[in-house]
């Protein structure tokens, strides 16, 4: 049997009041799913892909022990910062990959200008522009989208996190995902 939610939410907020022995507890509790969460992310990436899902999430925990001061919610919040910092650990690489292709200083390019045979990471940028876009206009249903597919949260810890009715990010999730489908065709 997994961790307690309340477990996790009591190290999480030890942590926040400066308890550094609650930090090196609670990085064994959510290993696991950050883990699941890693894999789901690679399994998205071409073959091949040095990152691992134990370096992913070793990166994305570099970065969160630097939030110490963060004011956690619950346990469905760390994990959509998590997520947040998994997606922004990918995104970099894939532009690292992106302008090796091209040359050191090559600008990034869109989907649609690096033409039929863009690789992931190209997939993977056009996906984080399309999610900046979305913001722009509409940041909850950008964060919907970061939290369901980058997170790997329900519906139910979606809604948690954002403090909204569980059928709201229902409705949210599927208009935001045909607005993406149809951004990221229009990129192609």
């Amino acid at each position: 049997m997994g961790p307690l939610p309340t477990e996790i939410t009591q190290l999480l907020n030890a942590w926040q009041q400066g308890d550094q022995s609650a930090l090196e507890r609670l990085a064994p509790v959510v290993e696991s799913e950050l883990r699941r969460l890693a894999r789901i992310y690679l399994s998205r990436e071409l073959p091949g892909n040095v990152l691992q899902p134990t370096a992913l999430v070793n990166e994305a925990y570099l970065r969160l022990i630097e939030w110490s001061t963060v004011e956690w919610r619950n346990r469905a919040h760390f994990y959509a910062v998590a997520a947040k910092m998994m997606r922004r650990v990918l995104v970099n690489q894939a532009v690292a990959r992106h302008r090796q292709k091209r040359g050191a200083g090559a600008v990034l390019v869109s989907l649609a200008a690096a033409g039929a045979q863009a690789d992931r990471s190209a997939d993977v940028i056009a996906l984080d522009e399309a999610l900046q876009s979305l913001a722009k206009f509409d940041n909850r249903k950008s964060r919907i989208v970061e939290l369901r597919f980058f997170g790997g949260l329900t519906t139910d810890e979606t809604a948690e996190v954002l403090g909204i009715s569980s059928r709201t990010v229902h409705r949210e999730w599927d208009l935001a995902r045909t607005w993406l489908f149809r951004e990221l065709r229009g990129q192609a």
